[in-house]
């Protein structure tokens, strides 16, 4: 019995330490990508957005940092936008963020399929846009078909405003020559929701104009990440 309890216990112990992997506490990147504009004009546009993040990784599945961002939002046209309006901004933005993987709460050992979707993500954050207006149209053009040379439209052309971004996207993980967790690429969508009205540089009335709902620009963006740092013990293999 004394020799039958000690395989057990051996067992056991072995198929803890067996369980368990080692990753890399901390990461950063970068990653490039389109945007599309949902703003007080009646027709959104599509820019570009480049960025940069740093992450700790609390787990290899739980990431929080910054994200920084510059880009171009696009939106209105001045030719077939019901009041000839259209606006350009060349945006910066610093976010803090969480993400959270569906790798921390499955069980994907025993599953191929689940082990290649382990590193789906949704992700919640705060901080503030930057914005510049690179061009807009605060008067109607003399030719506009109502009401030329009305204006000038309200509005500032520079501001800062707090933004809510809200992340999906998708981790695909790359081990290094020793078999650690070292490299992501990741697939991203994010909708950023702003709060005031620099987004478009339009503070219209909103007896006057559709002024009633936050400016949102959403990224899609693709990117990469090399883990580093501290070596620290994760409960599942990886």
């Amino acid at each position: 019995m004394k020799t039958i309890f000690v395989s057990l216990f051996f067992v056991l112990i072995t198929g803890s330490i067996f369980a368990q992997s080692n990753y890399f506490k901390l990461s950063y990147g970068f990653g490039i990508g389109a945007n599309h504009s949902y703003t007080d004009v009646k027709k959104g546009g599509t820019g570009y957005t480049a960025y940069g993040v740093f992450d700790v990784h609390v787990t290899p599945y739980v990431m929080a940092g910054l994200e920084a961002q510059y880009g171009m939002v696009h939106g209105g046209d001045i030719v077939t936008d019901p009041h000839n309006r259209e606006f350009i901004n060349k945006y910066t933005s610093v976010t803090a963020n969480l993400k959270f993987m569906l790798g921390e709460v499955i069980r994907y050992e025993r599953s191929d399929f689940l082990y290649n979707i382990r590193g789906l993500y949704v992700g919640l954050g705060v901080g503030v846009i930057n914005n510049k207006m690179d061009d807009i149209v605060r008067y109607k053009p003399s030719w506009a078909a109502y009401d030329p040379g009305y204006g000038p439209f309200p509005g500032k052309d520079k501001g800062l405003n707090l933004v809510t971004p809200v992340n999906l996207g998708f981790n695909y993980f790359i081990n290094d020559g020793y078999g650690y967790l070292r490299y992501i690429v990741t697939i991203n969508a994010q909708s950023n929701i702003t709060y005031g009205e620099g987004l478009d540089g339009y503070d219209d009335p909103s007896r006057n104009f559709e002024n009633n709902a936050p400016d949102i620009f959403n990224t899609y963006t693709i990117g990469f990440r090399y883990m580093f740092g501290n070596i620290k013990v994760y409960r599942k293999t990886l």
